[in-house]
């Protein structure tokens, strides 16, 4: 049986959503699968993506074919480089602790670099929205609440003074 990893669409009319599969590779783009690994969303910017990364590793650990797609993303989340990095370690290149710190210092870097990006498309619709609007819309402020001292009752005296007063003013 061959297995491929590849992509499942799933969404509405011009509205793409993926789910990325390990399926047999003789059933339908939509039918059947072994193991849902993870999703994928085309049109956030940047793509969402979340991938079970372990699961994705040991499919092709195990001879699954990723097709072109489903390829370069699990490139982009960095399983192709832990299977590269696992082989360094099988063959005795190095150790498994040299290879966890150098995954996590790609992993680090490349998350850097998803922020980076996010944050121009934001200051992009910030500005697009000054140009339309004139003022960019004020961003939400996270205000930290604030204990304020509870309202002491009002004590007997200023509720009988308070009260004489109420009644003046209804009588007139």
């Amino acid at each position: 049986m061959a297995v491929k990893i590849r992509l499942q669409r799933k969404g509405r009319k011009k509205k793409p959503f993926y789910h990325i599969v390990a399926a047999d590779a003789r059933s339908p783009r939509d039918g059947k699968f072994i193991e849902k690994i993870g999703t994928y969303n085309p049109l956030t910017i940047p793509a969402t993506i979340e991938l079970d990364a372990d699961i994705a590793l040991k499919w092709l650990k195990n001879g699954a074919q990723p097709t072109d797609t489903a390829r370069a993303i699990l490139k982009f989340k960095g399983v192709y480089f832990r299977k590269h990095l696992q082989r360094g370690v099988t063959k005795g290149a190095f150790d498994q602790a040299t290879a966890d710190k150098m995954y996590e210092e790609w992993l680090g870097s490349k998350e850097a670099k998803v922020e980076q990006r996010r944050q121009e498309q934001l200051d992009t619709l910030e500005a697009r929205r000054k140009k339309v609007f004139g003022v960019a819309p004020a961003k939400p402020v996270v205000e930290e609440k604030v204990e304020e001292a509870p309202v002491a009752a009002p004590t007997e005296e200023a509720a009988t003074e308070e009260a004489p007063a109420t009644d003046d003013t209804a009588a007139e």
